[in-house]
């Protein structure tokens, strides 16, 4: 096969005309490995994703407590390391030329030079990237979900039977607008950008213990935290497990909206909080555009995405490290499990 053929049969690449597909082929750097050879290593930090055209190469991890494991062998047609391309991170796990190599590097800087150009192209692979890393996010919570013990969490309001009231909204009870600048979310918006961001918003005051949406419920809105926080947990056998505490600046409910799913998770309000309501229609717009705005917060997501998946990762580490430490079969099975799941994140096959 042609490495047009190759990289045409990826589903990263998948729908996009040659021509689209040598204009991101132009900003890569094609390279060739002789076996051995470490492409990447574990740890270090991540700045480019690596396409395959020929060869093959071992995924290996390493092991809590000294050594490495291998978890997969990847060949012609896949794509490693995707989630570089998205916002600064560290390797998930050490890549060796298991035979001669020949592929392409497409560097971070490239990448975002081709969004900066509105190249739609880069766009739609943007679009595919965070599309995987939610469902890799659901994945992996569903693993933590299964995996750890429950932690005690905030009642909702039907568990306390102290009703919190009414959503209050489109009023707040201070000026959010003018704090929505100093959230990490919009450092990189300006003035106007924020301003235009706010009036495709509606504000939303919530009360302690206030369900925003239950696991399985269907999605018709995210939302920003601006004051407050949310507890996100996952129900299993009946008991619900905390997945993660969001504050302000923090995205809630993006992941269903951008898979088209039904939320794997539920969030409650863990006191009064404001919050930022986005409805489906507004989000979308926003996700799929290309003006300043919605680019802007696509990067948001991005980088929010990633943060929520080092968490994730390092949830699942401390995991895997308690079922070794138990050490039965059981045990050494789930953690060889958790492991696997947690060294091919950002592997992609074609």
């Amino acid at each position: 096969m042609t490495t047009a053929e190759i990289i045409k049969g990826i589903s990263l690449f998948e729908g996009l005309a040659p021509s689209e597909i040598e204009g991101v082929l132009c900003v890569c750097e094609r390279v060739h490995f002789e076996p051995g050879v470490c492409l990447m290593r574990q740890g270090q930090p991540a700045d480019s994703a690596f396409i395959l055209e020929s060869g093959a190469v071992d995924v290996m991890t390493r092991l809590p407590g000294g050594g490495e494991a291998g978890v997969a062998t990847l060949g012609p047609g896949c794509v490693i390391g995707e989630m570089a391309l998205l916002d600064s991170g560290l390797r998930s796990a050490t890549v060796v030329a298991r035979e001669p190599v020949t592929g392409y590097f497409l560097e971070r800087d490239g990448f975002h030079m081709l969004l900066t150009q509105r190249n739609g192209a880069a766009y739609t692979i943007q679009g595919r990237i965070t599309r995987t890393l939610c469902r890799r996010l659901r994945e992996l919570n569903a693993r933590i979900v299964t995996s750890d013990a429950p932690e005690s969490v905030a009642p909702t309001a039907d568990e306390t039977g102290v009703s919190p009231g009414a959503p209050q909204r489109g009023r707040s009870s201070f000026d959010y607008r003018a704090f929505l600048p100093v959230l990490p979310l919009f450092r990189s918006f300006s003035a106007a950008e924020v301003a235009t961001f706010a009036g495709l918003a509606e504000v939303l005051e919530v009360g302690r213990g206030q369900l925003l949406f239950r696991q399985g419920q269907a999605s018709a809105a995210c939302h920003v935290v601006v004051r407050g926080a949310v507890e996100v947990t996952g129900a299993q056998d009946g008991l619900r497990h905390r997945v993660g505490v969001l504050g302000p600046g923090r995205l809630c409910g993006v992941n269903a909206l951008i898979e088209g799913r039904p939320h794997s998770l539920s969030a409650v309000a863990r006191e009064r909080a404001t919050l930022l309501e986005i409805g489906k229609a507004a989000f979308d717009r926003l996700f799929t555009g290309t003006d300043r705005v919605a680019a802007k917060f696509q990067g948001a997501i991005s980088h929010e995405l990633l943060q929520t998946l080092a968490r994730t990762n390092n949830h699942l580490t401390r995991l895997i490290s308690q079922s070794r430490i138990r050490g039965g079969r059981q045990d050494r099975k789930q953690a060889e499990e958790l492991q696997r799941a947690l060294a091919t994140e950002d592997c992609r096959t074609a």
